[in-house]
């Protein structure tokens, strides 16, 4: 339970970092490097998910595969 709530305030922390930097390079008038940042923090944001997804899968493989 500790560590699906941990995941949940690494992504809200990213959303909100990256948040804070797009409107800051936003209103500097650096719309192009803002929307950079947009990107790169949804990629982190996907690898996160996506390695809990494999995490998931392999939970699931041991409980129905009876492998350790």
């Amino acid at each position: 339970m500790l560590g699906e709530a941990t995941i949940l305030f690494q992504i809200a922390g990213i959303g909100i970092i990256v948040a804070m930097i797009h409107t800051i390079l936003k209103q500097m008038g650096k719309e192009d490097i803002a929307h950079f940042a947009t990107v790169v923090g949804f990629i982190i944001v996907m690898i996160i998910v996506i390695d809990e997804i494999a995490n998931l899968f392999q939970q699931i493989k041991s409980v129905f595969l009876f492998q350790g």
